[in-house]
């Protein structure tokens, strides 16, 4: 029986964490497992790190990974103990028999780089701020370039307080003899000159002052005035009207990164449009279009913006959609490793020659003691007082304090506005579950719960798919290993395909998908197709009639190829001292001319610093699973370091 070590939390090394509660770093100390049928291994102790590289799942009942309840005193690791482990996600097997070995994952968010593949299978990167010149902004002639009325002092102080660079917090400019007219212009025109500065006419001492101050950071712009598009005509017609750039952002998500951008740019957040959204904990470059924003406006933010850059500008006619990347490229540095050249030289060639089980992460059934897929089990069953039960009784388990209490008066009271009044953010889950609840009762359930948006809802549901998906893919690997056998699916011109014992020969098991449970699929016609059929009636679930009688809730189910062989892979086996420098050269670091780290030929410690390409809906943390035979649940990687570290 091969012998692993045990999983652990890292330890940030010299890095200042914007949130440190809203992330688990892991290591991966030595995982036991036994065999598995033909080469694969259960491993018996799983372990966690989260974050989906393509789909970008949103959290559901208040996933958040917190450090729990003001004041009980309670360690995130005790928490923890009630969350999931891959054990409970159908998650089972591993698909080479190359020996494990430890490694950090994200000891530092800079040793997780992600770069978008486009839809021409390119891959997306920063590499140019210019302006493109043919397609110059011809502002309205009431929004000039230039300020005719700004003092050339005025335009100082408010650059330096743009800039951050003010030792106040504001620039007061007096405006008592103006009339109306003049004080509309320049309000107008500091927001257009100096992104991410906002104003506001206030009376000092009897006299009129129009006051400027930094958006970023404000209660005042929780709510931000939004602005239209520019007019049609200070738009010129031969410039398409979406702007295409590339963003590039460091420990920060995609729905983030553009609220912020909305934010500076004073329009909404729906006019931006994207391919897919990215992790937080990473740095990512990715494709970003605007309606109506000029390159020139877009460029300003450069100045003023940590941890973003913007380039690449381009206009189109079109915007971007989600799902229309070909893939996403990782270089992923795993520190402080164990394992020996030759054991990273199996691991590697193996993720290489034979890929990994495409399973769905642990991210995609959230961190807390209820699943996500229980309830998308319970909204298939068109069981609702158990949908609402599961998303707001008291729970054990990391998350914030006020979500706790809020659980604790609706599991005492059932009254949805005295535990509305216990949320101080209303846009979670539970704070729109609660509002329907208040407005349409509990003899309206399905009504109340559509207040919740849309993909968050369909999230459950999909959410039961990928457990099935996954539990039955585990089931398949140990029955029938890893190569194609009569009754598997294979895929021709998108439509599924029962294999002949004729054509298992001309097939291998990349060619073979499993579905996701619809009513739109059809089943592998061995044991594992029963396989589906008798997991779906333990759930009192009819795998026939996968109809909802609420339409949104009717699943088509989809085919999702078993194993996934990642491309453009390649490995280095590296040195360092410090466990502070950073070891990957990023965009921003070549455009600024900074040179490329220097890896030494010996040092206290090695690092893995490995890049691979992975097509839409993969996830990352499988593939590294499979390198270092590690588990990915929160759970017990967190029980394991407590181990570890005493």
């Amino acid at each position: 029986m091969e012998e692993t070590k045990p999983i652990s939390v890292a330890v940030l090394a010299g890095e200042k964490r914007a949130c440190p509660e809203e992330e688990v770093t892991l290591t991966h100390k030595r995982p036991r497992v036994q065999e598995g049928k033909n080469g694969g291994h259960l491993s018996k102790l799983e372990d966690g790190e989260d974050m989906d590289e393509e789909e970008g799942e949103e959290a559901l009942d208040g996933d958040e990974v917190d450090g729990g309840g003001e004041g009980d005193g309670e360690t995130f690791a005790d928490m923890m103990k009630h969350g999931l482990t891959e054990l409970d996600v159908g998650i089972l097997k591993f698909v080479s028999n190359h020996v494990g070995f430890s490694g950090i994952l994200k000891e530092r968010y800079s040793d997780f780089v992600v770069h978008e593949i486009n839809k021409e299978g390119k891959i997306v990167g920063l590499d140019d701020l210019s302006i493109p010149v043919e397609v110059q902004e011809v502002p309205p002639a009431s929004e000039p370039v230039e300020s005719q009325i700004l003092t050339e002092e005025q335009k100082k102080q408010l650059e330096e307080l743009q800039l951050f660079n003010n030792k106040e917090d504001s620039v007061a400019i007096e405006v008592a003899d103006d009339t109306k007219e003049k004080r509309t212009l320049l309000h107008r025109e500091v927001k257009l000159l100096y992104p991410g500065l906002e104003t506001k006419t206030e009376e000092r001492d009897g006299k009129k002052f129009i006051v400027a101050y930094h958006a970023a950071g404000k209660k005042a712009l929780a709510e931000v005035r939004t602005v239209s598009a520019p007019r049609k005509h200070s738009w010129p017609k031969n410039r398409g009207s979406f702007c295409h750039f590339v963003l590039y952002k460091e420990n920060k998500d995609t729905m983030d990164a553009i609220n912020v951008l909305s934010k500076f740019l004073r329009v909404r957040p729906n006019v931006f449009s994207y391919m897919g959204t990215k992790d937080k904990r990473a740095i990512t470059v990715q494709e970003i279009a605007v309606l109506k924003i000029s390159a020139e406006r877009i460029s300003h933010l450069n100045k003023c913006l940590m941890n973003f850059k913007l380039g690449n500008f381009s206009y189109k006619k079109h915007p971007l959609k989600l799902g229309e990347l070909q893939g996403n490229h990782f270089t992923v540095v795993l520190r402080n490793i164990s394992g020996t050249e030759e054991q990273v030289e199996q691991a590697m060639t193996s993720l290489r020659d034979t890929g990994f089980i495409n399973y769905y992460g642990m991210q995609r059934f959230g961190t807390t003691a209820v699943p996500t897929h229980q309830v998308g089990r319970a909204i298939l069953q068109n069981n609702w007082n158990e949908v609402i039960d599961l998303i707001l009784k008291p729970r054990p388990g990391a998350e914030k304090g006020y979500l706790v209490r809020c659980r604790e008066e609706w599991a005492q009271s059932q009254d949805p506005e005295a535990a509305l009044k216990k949320l101080p953010v209303k846009r979670c889950v539970e704070g729109q579950l609660l509002r329907g609840l208040s407005k349409y009762g509990k003899k309206n359930i399905i009504t109340a719960f559509g207040l919740i948006p849309r993909n968050n809802r369909l999230m459950y549901i999909h959410s039961y798919q990928s457990y099935v998906w996954n539990t039955m893919v585990s089931r398949r690997v140990e029955v029938f290993g890893l190569k194609a056998v009569e009754g598997d699916l294979v895929l021709r011109g998108g439509t599924a395909h029962v294999l002949s014992s004729d054509e298992v020969e001309n097939h291998s098991i990349h060619d073979v998908v499993m579905p996701l449970p619809g009513y739109d699929v059809i089943y592998p016609t061995h044991e594992i197709g029963k396989g589906y059929r008798g997991m779906l009636s333990a759930d009192n679930l009819d795998i026939d009639n996968m109809r909802h009688k609420v339409r949104d809730y009717s699943l088509a189910g989809a085919y999702r190829r078993i194993l996934i062989r990642p491309q453009d892979v390649s490995w280095e086996l590296i040195h360092y001292d410090d466990p502070r420098v950073p070891l990957v050269h990023t965009d921003v670091e070549k455009l600024e001319g900074k040179p490329a780290p220097v890896y030494l030929k010996e040092g206290k410690y090695r690092a893995l610093r490995m890049e691979f390409s992975l097509p839409p809906s993969t996830y990352a943390t499988m593939a590294i699973r499979e390198v270092l035979k590690m588990d990915t649940s929160i759970k017990n990687q967190t029980q394991l370091n407590t181990v570890w570290l005493n």
